[in-house]
């Protein structure tokens, strides 16, 4: 694919809860980067409300997109395109970029770039690491994903494993509320599992001989049922809880189940399809103990391993520019009847490109 380094794209990003926009040179280099979050609001619900989300959205999204223009001090007649997520992520959300998106591509004439979510945390990496090319396997976990995907060109990826019922993230938020840390769950339960015991008890870790899919329902169950059992023992003895088992251990227990089983899921895919260069992205990866148990695993494997920084982990609207980079220059246009797709699949993206 041939490239030019200078191209700037404006992606735009409002698949969840975050109203982001950004201005990236040539794929790799980021000029601006804003994110208007609305974590504080949805705190108090113990979850993303949908219809809040969107409003926030439309309150946010023009200054947001301003804003990113002037912190990378370029005028809209400078770029070259604008990239935008349609998919997959809540309807009314996607819509409030898509929308802003087909806006400034009327009014410009700027080409529109439709951009998968997942397509974006994999590109989240090529901002980390400038070495970083095609092909690799890529893992990507965030609260609503858990998908191996084999890298074949930057535009081109085939999906090798799903999640079957939850999400990573989606667990970790749920378990947070049960022993009521509030959300998100992630970050407060990697908080709470400082210098607790790992193996406090036991929890199911679920494989599909057949398939490398992932499966976190059970888990999610399972540590339920255990803290329902260790509080009524507590309540039995007339203790507070915790009881033998403490806040800290049942996080650190938690935690690393959800780890192991995706490290075991990725080493399986990794010596299968024997990849060298390991990418893990989304949310979930900014998990400190993740980030441990991949680096020793990939270090006694032989395999490169890439991160983006926490920053560039949970939802940005840089890794949507880089992504747009990459697919204005493979051909991908979209038409001003772009849609939101909140099902969107990783491997439908190519059906954009023209000729």
């Amino acid at each position: 694919m041939k490239t030019d380094p200078h191209q700037l794209i404006l992606g735009i990003e409002t698949s969840c809860d975050e109203t982001a926009a950004s201005i990236v040179e040539g794929g790799r280099h980021i000029l601006s980067s804003v994110v208007a979050s609305q974590i504080d609001i949805h705190a108090k619900f113990g979850g993303v409300v949908p219809e809040i989300a969107s409003r926030e959205h439309v309150n946010h999204m023009l200054p947001v997109i301003d804003r990113a223009l002037r912190d990378a001090n370029k005028a809209l007649s400078e770029l070259s395109g604008i990239a935008v997520t349609y998919g997959p992520g809540l309807v009314g959300a996607l819509l409030v970029g898509v929308a802003a998106a087909k806006g400034l591509s009327h009014a410009t004439g700027l080409p529109l770039i439709p951009v998968h979510h997942l397509e974006g945390h994999i590109a989240s990496a090529y901002l980390a690491d400038e070495a970083l090319k095609p092909p690799f396997l890529c893992l990507i976990v965030s609260g609503g994903h858990a998908t191996l995907a084999e890298v074949k060109d930057y535009t081109h990826f085939e999906v090798l494993a799903r999640t079957r019922d939850d999400a990573p993230g989606e667990a970790f938020d749920k378990i947070a509320r049960v022993i009521g840390l509030g959300y998100p769950g992630g970050p407060l339960i990697e908080k709470a599992a400082e210098g607790g015991r790992r193996d406090a008890f036991f929890l199911p870790i679920t494989d599909f001989l057949d398939s490398f899919d992932f499966s976190f329902s059970g888990v999610k169950t399972a540590a339920i049922n255990q803290y329902r059992k260790i509080e009524h023992e507590a309540q039995q003895e007339g203790k507070d809880w915790p009881s033998s088992v403490g806040l800290s251990d049942f996080a650190a227990t938690f935690q690393e189940t959800i780890v192991q089983t995706l490290a075991s899921h990725t080493k399986r895919a990794l010596k299968e399809t024997d990849y060298r260069q390991l990418v893990i992205a989304g949310g979930v990866s900014a998990n400190k103990r993740l980030r441990e148990v991949m680096s020793e695993m990939t270090k006694e494997m032989g395999v490169r391993l890439t991160i983006p920084t926490l920053s560039f982990c949970t939802d940005n609207a840089a890794m949507i520019a880089s992504a747009g980079y990459y697919a204005w220059q493979s051909g991908r246009r979209a038409s001003l009847d772009l849609n939101a797709v909140p099902m969107a699949e990783l491997d439908d993206v190519n059906r954009f490109v023209i000729g």
